[in-house]
């Protein structure tokens, strides 16, 4: 009789994976409560795959992640469990078979909904920040003054710098008060008086500086830049020295200018050109006119005596 009970024994059914996994649970002293604590996944999932109701899962693929990670948490060797799962799964009544199963992410390690919402948004906000700046939101207006725009006082039309370059060629300069001229060698330097937006380059294209100054910070051109040039929508907001000494602005009030040298050599030559001829005080000959003398000067005729 024993040796019968015996040969039953043996050719009985292996046990499935659920009850292989709750008898784990058990002998470990654990509830399902425990076990969904470790693994982060919910209870009745968990109940389902004890009791083999695949169907009950959010799907068929679930199975292998979540049977893993319960046996992870108990110290068993998860990737034969999830083995067993899958042979399982074969022969599992009621379910469509499907050729092949992918295997989902450890779902104690999935994000959450919000978690995965808050990075999205995060990266979204990183890459369109970087759009911005190299691409250049200042690019996308023409490099027109921010500032100068707001005001109404950029003029700039549509067609970019090309008209921008034509406006202050043809512009005629404003009268300006008499400043002595720039030396041809010495710092340049650009001082604030009214926050103002402003980029330095060089001919060929390079950028130097580019920020909106505010009121009293400096800027010193590079001594070593190649023809280096200003655009900027506040000329007058800008005092300009040349070696410690203050020279004319570099364009008229509330006018956009654009590839105005800024060297000092630049400046020495703008300076000259720009000088006025010394006006004729009323009363004065021209210069190389004579001046009648005394013995040259008529006098009226006088009444004739007798």
């Amino acid at each position: 009789m024993t040796d019968q009970s015996e040969a039953e024994g043996m050719h009985a059914a292996p046990k499935k994976v659920g009850e292989r996994l709750a008898e784990a649970r058990k002998a470990a002293n654990l509830d399902l409560a425990d076990i969904a604590t470790r693994t982060r996944i919910p209870q009745r999932h968990l109940e389902a795959i004890e009791e083999g109701r695949y169907n009950d899962l959010p799907a068929i693929t679930y199975c292998s992640g979540f049977t893993k990670a319960y046996a992870r948490a108990l110290g068993l060797d998860e990737v034969a469990y999830a083995r067993d799962v899958r042979a399982e799964l074969e022969d599992y009544r009621g379910i469509a078979h499907e050729p092949q199963y992918f295997e989902p992410a450890d779902p104690a390690r999935v994000p959450t909904r919000a978690l995965a919402w808050t990075t999205a948004i995060l990266v979204l906000l990183v890459v369109g920040g970087f759009l911005i700046f190299r691409g250049g939101l200042l690019d996308g207006i023409g490099g027109r003054d921010p500032a100068a725009i707001a005001a109404g006082t950029d003029t700039l039309d549509d067609e970019g710098n090309e008209a921008l370059a034509a406006t202050n060629a043809a512009a005629p300069a404003a009268p300006t008060a008499a400043a002595a001229p720039a030396p041809a060698t010495g710092a340049v330097v650009l001082t604030a008086t009214q926050d103002v937006w402003l980029r330095i380059y060089e001919a060929g294209g390079k950028r130097l500086f580019e920020k909106t100054m505010v009121t009293g910070e400096t800027y010193q051109v590079p001594e070593d830049a190649t023809n280096p040039q200003i655009l900027t929508g506040r000329p007058d907001a800008l005092r300009v020295t040349v070696g410690g000494r203050e020279v004319a602005p570099l364009g008229p009030p509330e006018k956009t200018i654009a590839d105005v040298g800024v060297s000092a050599a630049a400046l020495a030559a703008r300076a000259v050109a720009a000088a006025p001829a010394a006006p004729t005080a009323p009363g004065t000959a021209p210069a190389g006119t004579p001046l009648p003398s005394a013995t040259n000067a008529q006098t009226p005729p006088g009444p004739v005596r007798p």
